[in-house]
């Protein structure tokens, strides 16, 4: 029965999934996530129903438009087995619980918002307001009302403003500060700074890894030490890695 539950469950995800990419293209253009069926960018050619199965049809038509074989971007089968993928952690994690639900409207918001932040740069107000939304109610669903965990995520948010106000901008913007206050709530005082120290970490890691490519390839890559990279992308990889893995930093340093 539980595999029967986590099939369907990641089924649902991927389906959530192909709505989070209408969303992500939609988005602030004012266009309606429900106006018509999804066309091609190249040719504008309306996508048939087996065009829009999440995940096998991007397998199916080998990733290319069938009329004018433009490549069709993989965010399309990423966005959606991340999602499915997420989903079906959750439903171990969390079982058919309150909990479970009100984690997949975050779970969702955040790749929303991560994909988002990868095409534009930039943080939808809306998208993250419906995460930290979700997350306050997912402190209270699973944990109960608990006073340094609400504390958190203004800790962290303040930590992400002071960045954004002494670089004005440069160093971080104020919707990493936002999508902090519902990392904090969410996961609490001792996981929610473990994420943010993972999520510098990982944003390091890929900096140099970027800029040590440019200097072996400098003709291919234009990446280098005045490249903007968005930073929310590493803080909700961070938090997926504390929510299902749960590793506390600050118990290894003996503080929590």
């Amino acid at each position: 029965m539980t595999a029967l539950s986590a099939i369907f469950v990641f089924l649902f995800g991927a389906i959530v999934g192909s709505f989070l990419n209408v969303v992500v293209l939609r988005y602030g253009t004012g266009l309606s996530i429900a106006a018509g069926r999804s066309k091609c960018f190249s040719c504008g050619r309306t996508l048939s129903w087996y065009e829009l199965i999440p995940i096998a049809s991007f397998l199916l038509i080998g990733g290319k438009c069938r009329k004018c074989k433009s490549r069709i971007s993989i965010q399309y089968p990423l966005v959606e087995f991340l999602t499915a993928g997420f989903f079906t952690l959750a439903f171990f994690a969390f079982g058919f619980s309150s909990s479970f639900f009100v984690s997949l409207v975050a779970i969702s918001a955040l790749i929303a918002i991560g994909a988002y932040d990868l095409l534009h740069m930039i943080i939808p107000d809306g998208l993250v307001a419906v995460f930290d939304i979700a997350a306050l109610a997912f402190m209270i669903v699973s944990r109960g009302w608990n006073g340094l965990d609400f504390l958190a995520g203004f800790l962290l948010f303040s930590f992400f403003a002071l960045f954004w106000l002494v670089s004005r901008g440069k160093w971080m913007g104020l919707g990493d500060a936002k999508l902090a206050l519902g990392i904090g709530w969410m996961l609490g005082f001792s996981l929610g700074i473990s994420a943010i120290v993972v999520s510098f970490w990982a944003g390091a890691a890929v900096g140099l890894l970027l800029i040590g490519l440019e200097k072996i390839r400098p003709s291919r890559l234009a990446i280098g030490m005045k490249s903007a990279i968005p930073f929310a992308p590493f803080i909700i990889a961070a938090f997926f890695f504390e929510l299902f893995v749960s590793w506390n930093l600050l118990a290894v340093l003996h503080f929590g």
